[in-house]
């Protein structure tokens, strides 16, 4: 299925995989409205059979930024309503139906990267590169990279990368955080389809939990936290999946953990 700018279909066996791979490949995958609005319903109405997802671009790049061609000028009235429709989108992508991981290559700038950390896994190839050109342009960042990027790296590069125009490459790019995964180029969608099928074997409750209320205990003070992952991990540990998942490793039929 084909949507403005988006490819979406469904792999696996049990079609449980949702890949949605960016299609402005000429653009270097430059995110304008249009396609913005297009992964926030891809998101709103994804399959139920659907337990992980991968985003990839088209072409040499992962996402080069926002389109400037299509950037209007806007009061701030405006401004401040474009704004929280990127929000309200990517927030789709963070808290939507399932996990998400981010296949990069090439590009990962502005927008891009914005993307890229509302997903909960990052798989860099090593093409990879990393900017947040807005502040040479005069602009802020505004699909919500302001929280999000530091949650990765920390205020203090982020505000490098926007004041000094820094580009990371991919090896520095994963050392510093802003991805879990650095594999060879041209494998990262590989990569991020084996980890989609090792996570939609999970429980749901439990993939639920994580990328739900995880992030939000992070956020909570430390009474509050303690109190929400004492909620969190009694009605996990009470669905039957999880009763019949730790009654096969007590059985013996359950594969153990082994060193990596």
């Amino acid at each position: 299925m084909s949507k403005k700018h988006i490819h979406f279909e469904l792999q696996g066996e049990q079609q449980q995989i949702a890949v949605i791979r960016l299609t402005r490949g000429a653009k270097r995958n430059a995110l304008n409205d249009a396609l913005v609005l297009s992964l926030r319903h891809l998101f709103e109405t994804m399959p139920a059979s659907v337990r992980a997802a991968v985003i990839a671009g088209e072409g040499d790049h992962f996402c080069a930024g926002l389109d400037l061609s299509e950037l209007q000028e806007r009061d701030a009235g405006q401004g401040l309503h474009h704004s929280r429709m990127w929000h309200s989108a990517l927030e789709c992508v963070q808290y939507g139906p399932v996990p998400v991981i981010a296949a990069l290559h090439g590009a990962v700038v502005g927008g891009g990267l914005e993307l890229a950390s509302a997903c909960h896994i990052r798989v860099a190839d090593d093409s990879t590169f990393y900017a947040l050109p807005e502040g040479s342009r005069g602009i802020f960042v505004g699909g919500g990279g302001s929280v999000r990027i530091p949650r990765l790296i920390g205020v203090a590069r982020m505000t490098d990368m926007m004041l000094t125009g820094r580009v990371y490459n991919a090896m520095d790019g994963e050392r510093i955080g802003l991805a879990q995964y650095l594999v060879a180029a041209g494998t990262a969608f590989d990569k991020s389809m084996e980890l989609a099928l090792r996570i939609a074997g999970n429980a749901p409750l439990t993939n639920y939990a994580l990328t739900h209320v995880l992030p939000r205990i992070a956020d909570q003070p430390a009474d509050q936290g303690f109190m929400t992952e004492a909620m969190m991990a009694a009605i996990a540990q009470s669905a039957p999946e999880a009763k019949d998942r730790v009654k096969a490793f007590l059985e013996g039929r359950a594969a153990k953990v082994q060193k990596a």
